[in-house]
């Protein structure tokens, strides 16, 4: 039986404020590396960045969420300075640009974080779900932001590497129940879920996931969806991720309707149709 959208309304605190998720919202990628699956090298210096920035921001974006590492499957890992670097280089000048708006840092190194989260960001996106640095549990404790608490078997080097669950439904449960314990043992509460879409799951397993997002409600924590133009939408069309927004926004609708409350988006003028048009659907 498919749950529709779960009537609990959430919150999340972001600087100063307290953001509401009565409503669907969208965090807008903004990648600084050369080898992202899809984006990667379109940015040349601040000026584009600064421009991309605004752009998602008029479209419709509610939180910019910027990487400096490719973390696509295979990609390679960067040292620590190589992925620091960029943001040495553009953060300050996006603060400076920015000074009101809401950035995440996506990266699972402590000294990233804490570099980021020293400098305006003020949400963390772990796709490690602390794992791979266990430093950032006292980051976290320092700053209290919002922490995406994401699921994802092996490393972005091999969790392609012909992934395999018994029951990948009740797998992602037991992971998630276990740290959300840890988390809140620490005094961290303020957690979003991401089911770790693309990250060490066969194509059946994303499909799965997302036809039983609403399952993972019982955790009563909003939960962030991020599949845009990956594989699992391109791959099965036999086409690429050039040509994977169809598929990216039908499947950003199902996502809504089994629940999901933040929408991690490369479109997000497109993205945002779909939620005013989810919107809508709801009130029938």
């Amino acid at each position: 039986m498919l749950f529709r959208q779960d009537p609990q309304i959430f919150s999340i605190k972001l600087k100063r404020d307290l953001l509401v998720l009565d409503k669907p919202i969208l965090m807008g990628i903004l990648n600084l590396t050369q080898n992202s699956f899809y984006d990667g090298g379109t940015l040349h210096g601040i000026d584009d960045i600064l421009s991309r920035v605004e752009t998602m921001l008029e479209e419709g974006a509610t939180i910019i969420d910027i990487g400096a590492m490719s973390s696509s499957p295979f990609s390679e890992e960067l040292s620590v300075s190589e992925e620091l670097k960029p943001l040495e280089t553009y953060l300050p000048k996006i603060m400076a640009r920015f000074p009101e708006c809401y950035f995440s840092i996506d990266t699972y190194r402590s000294d990233i974080a804490r570099y980021a989260l020293e400098n305006g960001v003020c949400m963390l996106n772990d796709i490690s779900a602390f794992r791979l640095d266990e430093g950032l549990i006292s980051i976290l404790k320092k700053h209290q932001v919002p922490y995406i608490l994401m699921h994802m078997k092996g490393v972005p080097q091999n969790m392609q590497h012909n992934p395999e669950y018994d029951n990948i439904l009740l797998e992602l449960y037991q992971f998630f129940d276990k740290k959300i314990i840890e988390l809140k043992t620490n005094g961290i509460s303020d957690i979003i879920l991401d089911l770790g879409f693309g990250f060490g799951k066969r194509i059946e397993d994303n499909y799965k996931l997302l036809k039983n997002l609403s399952y993972f409600h019982t955790f009563q924590l909003p939960i962030l969806t991020g599949i845009s133009r990956k594989s699992m939408i391109y791959s099965p069309l036999e086409s690429s991720a050039k040509y994977a927004l169809n598929g990216t926004s039908a499947l950003h609708f199902e996502a809504l309707r089994q629940g999901s409350k933040i929408l991690r988006v490369h479109d997000v003028k497109e993205a945002k149709e779909i939620i005013t048009l989810f919107n809508i659907y709801e009130k029938g």
